[in-house]
């Protein structure tokens, strides 16, 4: 694909393997919006991409914050009229034994890593459909766990690793549910594992030996957001560079519908009520 001129939002882009792609989308020509929650940091991600010849601006928010994702959203829309491609990036790893929770009170690997992506998403869409040919790119991972509909906030047993796989398996029954909803609109959405135990802050915070390195991953997320041989093709899952099947629960057209109608109502208007019913 052509990038000259595209305007890509990547979220968690100030670090990581999400400044690796800021990096090369702006290096390819486009426009970078880059987010993350240092000022400092998004700074200095700006001024790489700018001083490789790219255009980049930084916009700040807190993902653990659904207020702060409906402004995220709203200052896309104030510096763009397109939104070419949305990589949906940002996300917090397995460390911890101590169950979080969310300015909004939800489990906070759910919040963050699924919630925060379904809503920055769906606030974004009709910029998507009035940019198409549009994509959008949700980074998963391998760990996958299937959602538990009885106790989805984690209340019980929680783990840092269980909470982890089951929002990054949120993403992907996310991504094949909205896939069919985008069904002729000229807007696709694939899911990826970019790569296993990758050298970033994430990986180190869990105690573990990297295995792989960002330009990997980068790479990887890179082909999903701009591969020519992708045009088209939505509702898939990635490993790396190879399509592949995620976990069954993903394929379950029920389990889907259930995700979906527990998210709508998560993101509606804040209530303790809600929060109460749902944790």
């Amino acid at each position: 694909m052509d990038l000259k001129d595209k305007t890509i939002l990547i979220t968690g882009s100030t670090d990581g393997v999400g400044r690796v792609v800021a990096q090369r989308l702006g290096a390819a020509g486009a426009r970078v919006l880059v987010h993350g929650r240092d000022a400092a940091r998004g700074k200095a991600a700006v001024a790489e991409i700018e001083v490789a010849g790219g255009k980049a601006e930084f916009l700040a928010a807190d993902l653990a914050s659904l207020a702060e994702i409906r402004h995220l959203a709203e200052a896309v829309r104030a510096r763009t009229n397109r939104l070419d491609i949305l990589i949906n990036n940002a996300g917090i790893g397995t460390a911890g034994a101590k169950r979080q929770v969310s300015a909004d009170g939800y489990e906070l690997r759910f919040a963050v890593n699924y919630l925060a992506g379904f809503l920055l998403t769906s606030e974004l869409l009709p910029l998507l459909k009035a940019s198409a040919p549009a994509r959008i790119v949700n980074v998963a991972s391998a760990g996958q766990q299937a959602i538990d509909f009885g106790d989805v906030m984690l209340t019980h047993g929680y783990s840092g690793v269980r909470a982890y796989c089951q929002s990054k398996l949120a993403q992907i029954l996310f991504t094949v549910d909205l896939a069919e909803e985008l069904r002729g609109t000229g807007v696709t959405v694939n899911a990826l594992h970019p790569a296993s135990y990758m050298n970033t802050t994430m990986v180190r915070q869990a105690g573990v030996t990297p295995w792989s390195s960002v330009e990997t991953g980068a790479e990887a997320i890179v082909n999903l957001a701009a591969a020519p041989a992708l045009e088209g093709r939505s509702g898939l899952y990635f490993d790396g560079l190879r399509e592949a099947r995620a976990d069954a629960q993903a394929y379950d057209a029920r389990a889907r519908q259930q995700l979906r109608s527990l998210s709508l109502d998560l993101v509606g208007p804040a209530s303790s009520k809600s929060r109460e019913q749902h944790s």
